[in-house]
């Protein structure tokens, strides 16, 4: 290679890692400015024979380089499926690397061609899905969806997974994302407390105020949110409109159209939650607040409600007090005119797990999947941070701790009415910059409910003219 073109690298390669880097891609160039583009070459990668036990021609003895990230769920779960991995392939040395910042750890090796066989991208460092799969960076899927599973007899992996699953790591058809964890978002409080107290839940907006005017009384703040991400104060927002106007309100902010976060059951919503903002029903400070510090002082009994999504159990669990049973519930309903049942809650596939398309063993980070993705390695974790996997029946006879036993019975109560939306997943950007900052204003009470939705939606108009991301379509 020419001193030139090493040049160029060095310097591609800096400026990705200090982030300077621009479009929806910003943790990743453009092939052509790496040299030719090799995704889907095959030269140089490890490849075995396929066999019945082998289904995916795995080199026994090929190297894997697994990168996890360092989060709520820890990495022990992940030694345990890469235990499971080295008894089918003893001869394979893995390669085990827990981190914070995935996207300031990997980027500089996706710019330099040299990513691991298997990413665990998660956490506030995630480097962007939308521009990975835009950039051609990640393998197709569908080789491990259309294998056998490990130790659930005559069926594709496929064939195990909850539904949606697949879907929820789909872009324009093509599944290049296994989402592991299977969540359940909604409005948490304490079981303990409110038998205590004597509260029930209530399932609609009018006696969620008033029992938040009882909560007030009690000398307790009804509500706190991770104010330092406020983001998470926009999914009961959007759920209550997704109940209140049906899941095409989703439809219509994946696909950004036009007026689609002004919509009338946007506007309903919005100022539906405006009055827990005007009413001072929110602990104060909580905008200072990053998210441990808001659940601790929820787990503390210092504020009765807080938005969150199934994780909340085991991220909390060094500082949750014995016996004091979080549940989750649903949105309550804004009245008899909602579309869904108060029983209908958000519930979808995250975690993201990926196998680069430039990985050297590339069979061998999709086997690593297919551990995972078996009952044996979807019991373990389960059991290992009290989540659930996406494996249909995994947690079944299991020894589940309150809060996720309650997740468990609310995804049952929801039925054939869940939903869930994935603009967050298609243009990461739209959520975590534009609707945080909007959110941010809002629960602080320095926007009214118009101001708020305006702001979403000129974000999301922003995005939808911005030709350096690549759209996507959702139909349903």
């Amino acid at each position: 290679m020419a001193q030139s073109d090493l040049n160029r690298r060095t310097v591609l390669r800096r400026a990705a890692a200090a982030g300077v880097l621009a479009g929806p891609a910003a943790g990743l160039l453009s092939s052509c400015a790496l040299g030719d583009d090799t995704s889907g070459d095959t030269s140089g990668k490890y490849e075995g024979t396929k066999s019945d036990k082998n289904p995916l021609g795995v080199k026994e003895d090929a190297p894997l380089d697994v990168v996890i990230f360092n989060g709520g769920f820890g990495e022990d779960y992940a030694k345990a499926h890469e235990a499971m991995y080295k008894e089918t392939y003893p001869k394979a040395e893995v390669k085990h690397s827990a981190v914070v910042e995935i996207n300031k750890e990997l980027q500089p090796r996706f710019v330099d061609g040299t990513p691991p066989d298997f990413v665990n991208n998660s956490g506030a460092g995630q480097i962007d899905l939308g521009g990975l799969v835009a950039q051609g960076a990640l393998a197709d899927l569908t080789p491990l969806l259309d294998a056998p599973s490990l130790d659930v007899p005559g069926k594709k992996v496929r064939e195990t997974l909850l539904p949606g699953t697949v879907d929820s790591g789909s872009f324009d058809g093509k599944t290049y994302v296994l989402n592991y964890a299977y969540t359940v978002y909604g409005i948490w409080y304490s079981d303990k407390l409110f038998k205590a107290k004597g509260w029930e839940y209530a399932k609609t907006w009018d006696e969620h105020i008033a029992l938040c005017k009882k909560i007030k009384a009690a000398g307790i703040a009804p509500w706190t949110y991770q104010g330092k991400h406020p983001r998470y104060m926009s999914w009961p927002v959007i759920s209550t409109a997704i109940k209140f106007g049906g899941p095409q309100v989703a439809v219509a902010i994946d696909n950004l159209e036009p007026g689609a976060w002004t919509s009338d059951a946007m506007k309903a919503a919005a100022e539906a939650w405006y009055q827990i903002v005007k009413d001072k029903y929110i602990l104060e400070g909580s905008p200072g607040l990053d998210h441990k510090q808001s659940q601790t002082e929820w787990c503390k009994g210092n504020a009765a409600f807080i938005s969150c999504g199934s994780w909340l159990e085991s991220e909390q669990k060094a500082v949750t007090p014995e016996g004091f049973n979080m549940a989750v519930a649903p949105t309550p309903s804004l009245g008899s005119g909602d579309k869904l049942p108060f029983a209908a809650i958000r519930g979808t596939a995250g975690e993201p797990f990926i196998v680069p398309a430039k990985a050297k063993n590339e069979r061998g980070g999709m086997e690593l999947m297919r551990h995972m993705l078996s009952m044996k390695g979807a019991k373990d974790f389960t059991g290992k941070v009290s989540s659930l996997s996406v494996v249909s029946g995994a947690a079944d006879g299991a020894t589940l701790p309150f809060g996720l036993t309650s997740a468990v019975k609310a995804l049952a109560d929801s039925g054939s009415n869940g939903f869930n939306w994935v603009y967050n997943v298609y243009y990461r950007k739209l959520e975590r910059e534009l609707v945080d900052a909007a959110c941010g204003e809002f629960f602080s009470g320095r926007t009214t409910p118009a101001e708020f939705l305006a702001a979403c939606q000129k974000g999301a108009d922003l995005i939808a003219a911005d030709t350096s991301f690549k759209k996507y379509k959702r139909s349903a």
